[in-house]
């Protein structure tokens, strides 16, 4: 795949996981599933999530506790493949 094709895929994809006031706790096993059935998965982290910490953060802590990697943050969303 491309550059080009796969930046347009990942800016095409929809958010399918949210966190929320609960944390990243709540949204572990439903982006590990996501990412068991999908290529890439987008996720996006509502302000009651980031608190006093910033996206890519989030994302790190994120992608470390589901073995995947983070492809791309951008604004309040990140982007996970493994």
């Amino acid at each position: 795949m491309s550059d080009a094709t796969r930046a347009q895929r990942l800016h095409e994809l929809d958010v399918t996981v949210w966190v929320g006031k609960n944390g990243l706790d709540s949204v572990e096993d439903e982006l590990n599933d996501q990412l068991a059935d999908a290529e890439f998965v987008k996720t996006k982290f509502l302000r009651a999530a980031r608190g006093g910490t910033n996206t890519e953060d989030l994302a790190a802590e994120l992608a470390d506790r589901v073995n995947a990697d983070v492809v791309r943050t951008r604004g309040h969303t990140a982007v996970f493949e493994r």
